[in-house]
């Protein structure tokens, strides 16, 4: 992000963070990315670095920060050439807020120090097969018995759910079809939970995404969050970060795509020359250039305004959606530049790609965030 913005903690962050993504992730990228995982030591390692800690409370093993180290850390982690280890590390983003936002004290000591720790891995489990951008459609259940609640259904599409300790789990407990969406904490040994398929992606391959099953999962009512029917709340108030986080991940993958090009194209020869010196390539450099400036420009104002506590819901769409189609544009631009060897998996441009074509999806699709725009604008 832009450094206007940044103090001096900022600039310390960004150059340790670039050191230890050299040291921990680059070397090791592309043997992640056939794996379709990370090792769990990193989860440890990161932990230790501070990393999983960065933009979280120092009372829970946090260390502070604001919204622009969260941003120039997801950035840092994806230098590393594996926006799917970036994402994984990154998974307790989305799964941490709801317990923060929702959790009594005892349950914020309880479940969220070992996560920023990188002891345990949580994932959030909202999505389901007929229920992505339309939460409202959410039908797991969640039934009081007692002191106990009993889970039934069926989640998809979870990152990190293959190794999860836990689940942060978006249920229905009441017939409203926003009002009736509450919060639970679901450890992986609860009986009757399974986990299913790790499913094969397009992109993001380092980064594990499963099939979560609920049999009769009987959890104590202690693991519900916030009262019955805040959850559609609790889900909402996490989305400008998490959108934010989306779209400083595509300037991130656009500008990691320029620099590959530029490089690339000084070493490559067509014609006895570097196809650099070609006008056609030179222009095509300009435009990545200026569509990832401009769209590091938007996501960084936007940031600053959500830091200054404005109302940035509309901003956050729109920004998401200029860094998406800025991330589009210069991961074809750099395949395109690189011709053949563009289309080889050995090429890292081939991956970033596969990797972009999540984020028109992922977070709130594109159509969901222009129709958001358009509904505000006209109240």
């Amino acid at each position: 992000m832009l450094p206007a913005y940044w103090d001096e903690t900022h600039h310390a962050l960004k150059s340790s963070l670039d050191g230890w993504t050299q040291r921990h992730i680059a070397p090791h990228a592309d043997q992640w990315e056939d794996d379709g995982h990370i090792p769990d030591e990193l989860f440890i390692e990161a932990g230790n670095a501070g990393i999983m800690g960065i933009g979280y409370p120092e009372e829970f093993g946090g260390s502070g920060g604001d919204i622009f180290h969260s941003l120039i850390a997801i950035e840092s982690l994806i230098r590393g050439g594996s926006p799917g280890t970036a994402v994984s590390l990154g998974i307790h983003s989305i799964a941490i807020p709801p317990i923060l936002a929702l959790g009594t004290p005892e349950q914020k000591q309880t479940w969220v120090p070992d996560v920023l720790s990188g002891q345990k891995v949580a994932c959030l489990g909202i999505t389901e097969a007929g229920a992505g951008s339309d939460v409202a459609g959410i039908r797991t259940t969640a039934t009081r018995d007692g002191d106990d609640y009993i889970i039934r259904g069926s989640k998809t599409f979870i990152t990190a759910g293959t190794r999860a300790d836990f689940v942060t789990l978006l249920a229905r407990t009441g017939e409203d079809p926003h009002g009736g969406l509450t919060f639970f904490i679901l450890p992986s040994n609860t009986p009757g939970f399974r986990v299913g398929r790790n499913l094969k992606k397009m992109g993001w391959c380092a980064s594990d995404t499963a099939e979560l099953f609920f049999d009769d999962c009987r959890i104590p009512a202690s693991y519900r969050l916030g009262e019955e029917g805040s959850g559609f709340l609790g889900a909402m108030s996490n989305f400008a970060s998490e959108r934010l986080t989306l779209a400083a991940n595509c300037v991130s993958i656009a500008q990691l795509a320029l620099d590959r090009s530029i490089s690339y194209s000084k070493e490559r020869e067509a014609f006895g020359r570097p196809i650099a010196h070609f006008q056609v390539n030179r222009h095509k450099l300009a435009e990545m250039a200026t569509k990832t400036a401009a769209a590091r420009a938007f996501v960084s104002v936007t940031a600053a305004n959500y830091r200054n506590g404005d109302d940035v819901t509309s901003e956050v769409a729109m920004a998401k959606n200029f860094a998406v189609e800025a991330c589009s544009f210069a991961t074809d631009s750099a395949v395109q530049i690189h011709g053949g060897m563009g289309y080889m998996r050995e090429s890292l441009v081939e991956r970033l790609y596969r990797d972009a074509r999540l984020y028109p999806i992922g977070g709130g699709t594109t159509e969901i965030m222009r129709d958001l725009i358009g509904r505000r604008l006209i109240g």
